[in-house]
């Protein structure tokens, strides 16, 4: 019982990590909670442990899921994140059924856990790692160095060295064999804060606008061209205030995902009016639709709107989030809920990434990389924007479906991880907020509330250089893998056997 309630609380401490609290610290705590629940429990009882405190964890921060759905997608969503923690459990719980905490095994087994979930089922599902909950502490700039894989590493690492210093305590093997892993996790902690981000460079004048939508919730697009009508005279407002100021009109607008609440191409009406503000603002303006192709689908897109040309150039989601823009297997799961018919067209992937070259006052071009909402939380989506040239990242985003959750805060938490991770400067703008204007050391410019109207325009440096993370890639979360391979390998050939829990 005891290692089950120790479960509990580490699953529940840990959402105290995550934005809407926002407790950084707390989350190595719950890793060493976690640690130590497992510790002599053997692979199948860890399993059973890890799988509570997942559901202690996904329960809560993933509450958002339910918003206007209900309870069987929340459920669902949750307790299938949660069999990942009992993989997590299973092989810490095997590794350390000889009674001692493993802090290394710990570690690469959080970063295969989250592997794992980031990529499967349907492509998987990256929220709330433990990366994520770091944006403000030091850990998460360490992400400059070896990417979101390399920040979970680091606080997975210290919470097994705050589990071996307690353990060690507990057993009363010594002050300095307790201190000892303790302090190893402190400075674990600290070396982020050795590592430098640069924020120099050439400049471009940005305006991010979040027009606000008629009500919150999956209805948020049910009065014809509200929402696009919103994002149109709130574009036109911040122009007359930035005139009116004396201020230069920015070189790009940046409209979120949905903004065109129809399709922009098929609806004159539609086409006309981004035509005009576009002109009026005389820059290029990057606008989020939905366009009703191809036939019987539908497809996710930015469009790039020139003064006097039109749409150029779009970019269509490559990762349509599943059971929410399309349904697997649908009639498979029509026999557990008939809401996966309210996603009536499926949305089609788009062939791949694409980057919008437009000029700047300040002679350096702007290279655009545009990520649309869920997309911002996998890593190899956002890494390869950067790997063809983009100096400036874009997540369009559209939270009005989610209401007045975390949702939100946790998604800008991520833009500003990724910020970090390739020296980039990041437009995070939504429907209704939170929208904001990221440095490429992860700092916010300018940030909106929930729904709200919002404009928010700023001086964003434009960086050429990678970081070491960029230029890494995915080499250090599989040098992770195989690590934590070859020592499960060592353990399953030593042929050691547990000599029984201790307590």
């Amino acid at each position: 019982m005891r290692r089950l309630l120790l479960s509990l609380a580490a699953g529940g401490l840990l959402c105290l990590a995550f934005p809407g609290y926002a407790l950084w610290w707390v989350a190595p705590i719950a890793v060493a909670m976690l640690a130590l629940a497992t510790r002599g429990a053997g692979a199948w009882r860890g399993a059973g442990l890890a799988f509570a405190a997942g559901l202690a964890f996904f329960i809560p921060t993933l509450g958002w899921s339910g918003s206007y759905l209900g309870l069987l997608p929340w459920a669902a969503l949750a307790i299938c994140q949660a069999c990942y923690f009992g993989g997590l459990g299973l092989l810490t719980g095997w590794v350390q059924r000889d009674g001692r905490v493993h802090p290394l095994v710990v570690a690469l087994v959080w970063v295969a856990q989250e592997a794992a979930r980031d990529r499967t089922p349907y492509g998987g599902f990256p929220w709330v790692r433990l990366a994520f909950g770091q944006s403000d502490g030091p850990f998460v700039r360490l992400a400059a160095l070896t990417g979101a894989p390399g920040v979970t590493f680091a606080v997975a690492l210290c919470g097994g060295l705050l589990a071996a210093g307690a353990h060690a305590a507990y057993r009363r093997v010594g002050w300095a064999r307790a201190a000892t892993p303790v302090l190893a996790g402190v400075a674990v902690a600290l070396c982020g804060l050795l590592v430098p981000l640069p924020t120099d460079g050439p400049a471009a004048r940005v305006l991010a606008v979040q027009g606000n939508v008629p009500r919150p919730g999956l209805d948020f697009n049910a009065e014809r061209r509200a929402v696009l009508d919103n994002h149109v005279q709130a574009t036109v407002e911040a122009l007359e205030r930035l005139r009116a100021a004396g201020r230069p009109d920015p070189d790009l607008v940046v409209w979120p995902e949905n903004a065109s609440d129809i399709d922009p191409i098929r609806n004159a009406d539609a086409s006309a009016e981004i035509q005009a503000v576009t002109d009026t603002a005389a820059a290029p303006i990057v606008v989020g639709g939905l366009l009703e192709e191809p036939p019987g689908h539908a497809s996710n897109v930015s469009l790039l709107s020139l003064p006097g040309r039109g749409f150029v150039e779009r970019y269509v989601k490559q990762h349509p989030v599943p059971f929410a823009e399309w349904i697997p297997d649908r009639a498979f799961f029509r026999n557990f809920s008939t809401q996966v018919d309210l996603v009536a067209a499926d949305i089609v992937a788009g062939p791949g990434p694409v980057i919008f070259q437009v000029p700047s006052a300040s002679g350096t071009p702007i290279a655009a990389g545009p990520s649309i909402c869920f997309e911002v939380a996998y890593d190899d989506l956002v890494r390869t924007n950067v790997e063809r040239g983009a100096n400036l990242l874009l997540v369009q985003t559209n939270n009005a479906t989610f209401g007045f959750t975390a949702e939100s805060v946790q998604q800008l938490a991520i833009s500003r991880l990724r910020a970090i991770e390739h020296g980039r400067s990041v437009v995070h703008v939504s429907t209704v907020g939170v929208s904001a204007l990221i440095r490429p050391d992860g700092s916010l410019q300018a940030s909106s509330g929930l729904f709200e109207t919002a404009a928010l325009d700023g001086e964003m440096p434009l960086r050429a250089t990678r970081t070491l993370a960029t230029v890494l890639a995915s080499t250090p979360e599989y040098a992770a893998l195989l690590a934590l391979l070859a020592l499960l390998a060592h353990r399953a050939l030593s042929g050691r056997r547990a000599p029984g829990s201790d307590g």
